[in-house]
Formats: structure tokens, sequence, C-alpha cells
């Protein structure tokens, strides 16, 4: 396994990539600004190797993290996107029993060819690795995402505890044990749609990422629109954050609020028009309210804060 702390790696959140560039799976990168508090919560579960559990609002920017993460320290990057069927075992393997016994069914008829023999007799054949799975057999270490793992089972972290904890797995079905070549960099991400189990709590470390000010969204606005006048980003940001404190006067902290995401949506529609009339639009009724209200609750209720004008 590679030693950390022969080669150290340290995340600063100043490395940013290009406008236009893309990864290895062709996903266009953005630049990721986080909180110096957000910085040392990574360097601590890279130094400590263990999980780090990110939580915020939706929209926040979490996910992008490991993205940034895995980009500025050059490493390899395995997503896992949770959904309400996943299981623990998928991050680690599948095994396709209905292909084997199908290539069993055509052996047992002579309709394989006896190159394929050897082949279609290895388990190992049907053995299809997740994303940990992979990870692990990386010589590298490995950005690992694990996205929005409120969305799984209630038993679905406790099924991770000790493929995680001890950075290996058994594949059952051939009697495979992998190791992990190099401990991975594990970021875990959260809406908090549902409580997760304390043992699971007990391994990781806990980041939650608070809503960026109004000069740091100032500046993620000129960093994804270098062309960005500052009197335009300005005007913008002050606009976007009025209607987050209108949002909170009608509905409490319950509700959902506008997120950092919504706000580069807006931005982007917003900066294709001149100056002088981008400046105009943000005077009058708000613009493209669409991207930023996500319900007619949400439109009605602005509109009869603002007396009906938008």
């Amino acid at each position: 396994m590679v030693d950390a702390i022969d080669k150290p790696l340290v995340y600063t959140g100043t490395v940013q990539p290009q406008p236009g560039e893309t990864d290895d799976s062709g996903r266009q990168l953005y630049p990721y600004l986080p909180h110096e508090d957000l910085i040392e919560a990574v360097n601590l579960t890279i130094q400590l190797e263990r999980p780090l559990l990110v939580k915020g609002e939706p929209g926040c920017g979490k996910t992008r993290l490991a993205y940034a993460v895995a980009y500025e320290l050059g490493l390899p990057f395995e997503p896992w996107y949770i959904k309400s069927t996943s299981r623990a075992q998928d991050g680690l393997y599948t095994y396709d029993t209905v292909a084997r016994l199908r290539d069993a069914q055509l052996a047992a008829g002579s309709m394989i060819k006896s190159e394929d023999i050897p082949r279609i007799s290895n388990p190992a054949t049907y053995v299809k690795w997740g994303a940990i799975g992979r990870a692990f057999q990386n010589q590298q270490r490995t950005v690992i995402l694990i996205d929005e793992i409120d969305k799984a089972d209630i038993d679905f972290p406790n099924d991770l505890l000790l493929e995680l904890d001890e950075s290996r797995f058994t594949v059952e079905e051939t009697g495979e044990i992998v190791q992990a070549q190099a401990k991975p960099i594990v970021l875990i991400t959260s809406n908090d749609e549902k409580a997760l189990p304390d043992a699971f709590l007990r391994r990781c470390l806990f980041q939650y990422v608070e809503f960026p000010s109004n000069e740091r969204l100032v500046e993620i606005i000129q960093q994804f629109f270098p062309a960005t006048p500052p009197i335009l980003a300005k005007k913008a940001v002050n606009r976007f954050l009025q209607l987050r404190e209108e949002i909170k006067k009608d509905k409490g902290y319950a509700g959902k609020k506008v997120s950092t995401s919504e706000l580069i949506d807006w931005f982007n529609i917003l900066r294709r028009h001149p100056q002088d009339q981008a400046l105009k639009k943000l005077e009058g009724k708000l613009p493209y309210p669409g991207i930023l209200l996500k319900s007619w609750d949400d439109h009605r209720r602005y509109l009869a804060r603002m007396g009906g004008k938008g």
C-alpha cells in the first residue's frame, strides 16, 4: 500500500480548470472556491484516511468538491451516484449470474467456441467492478465520491462499514479478497433527507458547507464567467441575495432556498445581454424567475411580497 507519509498530498483549493476543460469522462470542469474550513477538512481526511461526510444546502457545491480535489491533486476519480434502489455491494462489484447461466447453457449445447471455454469457466469473467472496487485496485490513491448517500436505504451506510474501515472486501462468488493498493480519499455527500447511523458517523469526519458570503458569490461569478464586468456581477448577486431573504421571510428556513448552482445558471442567461440591458433588467421585474423559483408557491409568495410587480 502507498505510504501517505512518503507522498503527502495537500489540497489548497487554488488550482482551477481552464475554461472549457473537461475530465477523462468528458464532463465539463468548473472553478471551485472552497472556504478555508472546507480545505482544512479535506486535508484532515487525507491525513487521517477517514471518509469526509459533507452536508449543506442542495446546490451549494458538495458534489463539485470531489471533482475539485481530484483535479488539483491529479488523482483518478470514481463517482458513485446513489439512488433509492442502490445497494452497498453495487459500489464494490456486481456479479452477472444471468450471463453465466446463459453461457453455461450454450456450452452444454456445444454452442460455445472451444477457445471461449476457459473464459466462461472462470467465475471472475462475470464480475463487474463498482466505483469502490475499481478504486481499490488502482495503484494510485483515488478520490471516491459517494454522492447523496441519504437517498439509499437506512442500512446502506452500515453495509459499507467494514469495506471503508479496512479498505478491503471479498468477492463471494470467486473467493477473491480485494485489498486497496492505495488508501482512497472518500468524500460522501448528504442532503440530510434521513439520519445516518451512529456507527457510520463515528468513522467519518464531518464538514458543513456554509452558504457563500456576498463577496464570495461575486468571486464565484467572476471565476465562472471571467469577462464579466464587476458592476454586473455585484448587482446580480445583490438581487439574488435579496430574493433569498424574501423567501426566508415567507417560508422560514424549512423551505427550499435558491442555491449557488441556480445563481450560476441564472447569471449565465443574464450575461448574454449587453451590459446596459442586463443592468436594467436587474432594476425591474425579476428576470427569468423560473431559473430561481421552482414552485408556484414560491412565485405566488414572492409576487405577493413585491406587490405583484415581481
